[in-house]
């Protein structure tokens, strides 16, 4: 399984807001960045504006569509992927990656913003493991994602 390709972010335009669209199975509800995109040239990983279209706050920074990365992701939360990565993966090195993943998501936020705001690290969560997609898409992006890593080598994935 590939990971695709990463590079320059790319801005959205009509046929990645179709694809994400097509994707998703829904509109998307946030502005968004292609960043990293599978061989057949659809968006794998999208990066997120920081609030909805209606100002929502918006936690997950980066969103995995590949749909048989998401499949093969699905499949190893469903046999307890999210329990083994607490066990197996250094708390640690969570928290810093979520630490790092909050203040990327939080640069983009202007300073006088004075309304709510996103929480939480990799895709909302405070402490722990919640969501391995939304880790996998952060490492895809390029982040340094401990959890990301851990689920990149159970599913035999490759970041490019």
């Amino acid at each position: 399984m590939s990971g695709g390709s990463r590079g320059a972010a790319e801005a959205q335009d009509a046929k990645d807001h179709d694809a994400v669209t097509r994707l998703l199975g829904r509109e998307p509800l946030c502005s968004f960045t292609v960043v990293v995109r599978g061989s057949d040239g659809d968006p794998d990983v999208i990066a997120n504006e920081p609030f909805l279209f209606d100002g929502t706050p918006m936690p997950t920074r980066f969103w995995l569509l590949d749909p048989a990365i998401c499949q093969a992701v699905s499949r190893l939360e469903s046999s307890r992927g999210v329990s083994r990565a607490e066990e197996e993966v250094d708390p640690e090195s969570v928290a810093r990656a979520h630490a790092d993943y909050a203040r990327e998501r939080d640069r983009l936020i202007p300073e006088s913003h004075d309304g709510p705001r996103p929480m939480g690290g990799v895709g909302g969560t405070r402490k722990g493991v919640k969501c391995l997609h939304a880790h996998l898409a952060w490492w895809l992006a390029g982040g340094a994602d401990p959890v990301g890593q851990w689920v990149a080598d159970r599913i035999d994935i490759q970041r490019q």
